[in-house]
């Protein structure tokens, strides 16, 4: 499953006091909760962006900014949880995944079969999050938090002309092409196509049916296209693309996927060549892609732009609840445990 969070974009580095704090803060929190639940119900609340928001006050780290994403991954990754290993990282760091996925995956005794799969799902979630959701972010955190039966995903999209970062949050899906996600927050904004919506199910199938034609031919449609679309949509953002990999999709043809998934597994097919797809199936065949934000909550929880995280209450309480007992059956000093449970309070209420 997926869900995302929009954050105000923020160049600096967490300082070094906190850091350290937050990971020794970190280590007795997770010793606790390992010992009480399982690592799947672990990568599960990493999953979930209330938990995840929570855990960051909790540790001291409550600025309403892309930093919660990126300083957080970090020190969850310097810390030992227990039958869990975390890679990836931001920027150069992220692309680094794949081979410490082999390392970490070796040292949990997993199958090579299984490695294969895990690194699968760090490249196949990047590339739905830049390529799928087109949203204007792109991706510059990716990290992957594993076990020996499940994985999430915590990865974050940059757009500079708004300042506002985006954070895509997975965990273990059945598939990864429609609404692979349990919840979705952030920043409404009106232009956007999603393609992994289930409105765009007959988009995405025109699409693969488009493909299996002569290259020719999506020629043909893309310029009939690239003359009518611009005034007809009258939004910069989903106009058909100038330019198409006309290469990817010669590639694409030879091989003749069968589905969707097969299609974005291509090398070589990304944002535009897709984009150019979904609106060449739009206003040719009649089958337009979803143009609604899968955003579905808000971001801050009481946070300061004032704006309320739109759960559950009892939500919110169980979150609280379960972070509260971690920090009293820890061993920390009776005055850090108070400041941490004033910090937990602040979920609650």
């Amino acid at each position: 499953m997926r869900s995302t969070t929009d954050l105000p974009l923020h160049y600096g580095k967490a300082p070094h006091w906190l850091t350290t704090r937050m990971i020794d803060l970190a280590s007795q929190i997770f010793a606790i909760l390992s010992e009480e639940h399982p690592p799947d119900w672990i990568l599960q609340k990493i999953a979930d962006p209330l938990w995840f928001q929570s855990l960051c006050c909790l540790l001291g780290y409550d600025w309403h900014s892309s930093g919660t994403t990126t300083v957080l991954c970090g020190v969850l990754k310097s810390i030992n949880i227990p039958d869990i290993k975390i890679v990836g990282g931001k920027g150069k760091t992220s692309r680094k995944a794949p081979q410490e996925i082999v390392q970490k995956g070796e040292e949990l005794n997993l199958s090579s079969k299984k490695i294969d799969s895990l690194v699968y799902a760090s490249k196949m979630s990047a590339k739905v999050d830049n390529c799928l959701v087109q949203d204007n972010h792109q991706l510059y955190h990716h990290s992957l938090f594993f076990s020996a039966s499940a994985w999430t995903v915590v990865q974050q999209g940059m757009n500079p002309q708004t300042r506002y970062a985006r954070r895509y949050q997975w965990f273990n899906p059945s598939q990864f092409i429609e609404e692979p996600h349990q919840g979705i927050t952030g920043i409404k904004t009106e232009k956007v196509m999603d393609l992994t919506a289930k409105q765009s199910k007959e988009c995405r199938k025109t699409s693969v049916d488009i493909i299996k034609e002569s290259p020719m031919r999506i020629r043909r449609y893309v310029h009939e296209n690239q003359q009518t679309l611009d005034p007809y949509l009258g939004i910069a953002s989903f106009v058909m693309p100038e330019t198409i990999n006309w290469k990817a999709l010669r590639k694409a043809y030879e091989i003749q996927p069968r589905s969707y998934q097969e299609l974005v597994e291509i090398k070589g097919i990304g944002p535009k060549t897709l984009r150019g797809l979904a609106l060449v199936s739009e206003f040719t065949f009649g089958e337009p892609p979803s143009y609604k934000d899968p955003v579905k909550y808000s971001f801050a929880f009481g946070g300061k732009d004032g704006v309320p995280f739109p759960v559950e209450r009892n939500a919110m309480d169980e979150v609280a609840r379960i972070l509260r007992e971690a920090v009293e059956e820890s061993k920390l000093g009776k005055k850090e445990k108070i400041q941490a449970i004033k910090r937990i309070a602040k979920i609650s209420h």
